[in-house]
């Protein structure tokens, strides 16, 4: 289980920048070389996303998986938004993450499921 959260950390810092990184990184290159740069760089988000997946099904259910996506999605991008692109903190970044966190609440209140 702990493999699939690493994976899917690897796998979001690499989407974080294939989808954001070109704003701080590409100021000024043609659409279409930063276009094909974050689909090469996309290419290693699946390399580690599709694996995670697979092993994390096997010990959580698709909605809890997706959870979990989620929050780490959010926490690597609002490290990414605060270090690498110089984005000030919000209250409202609390609030929304107080909201992932009654996410995380209700998707496993059931416990996770047996397989």
């Amino acid at each position: 289980m702990l493999e699939t959260v690493l994976l899917l950390i690897l796998s979001n810092l690499f989407m974080t920048f294939a989808w954001y990184g070109h704003l701080k990184f590409m100021n000024g290159w043609p659409l279409v070389m930063v276009i094909l740069l974050s689909w090469g760089i996309a290419l290693f988000e699946y390399m580690l996303q599709v694996p995670a997946n697979r092993i994390g099904f096997q010990h959580y259910n698709l909605a809890q998986l997706k959870v979990i996506q989620e929050v780490i999605t959010m926490i690597v991008f609002a490290g990414f938004a605060f270090f690498v692109m110089k984005q000030p903190l919000k209250w409202d970044y609390l609030w929304a993450a107080l909201c992932l966190v009654g996410a995380v609440y209700f998707i496993f209140r059931g416990g996770m499921p047996h397989t």
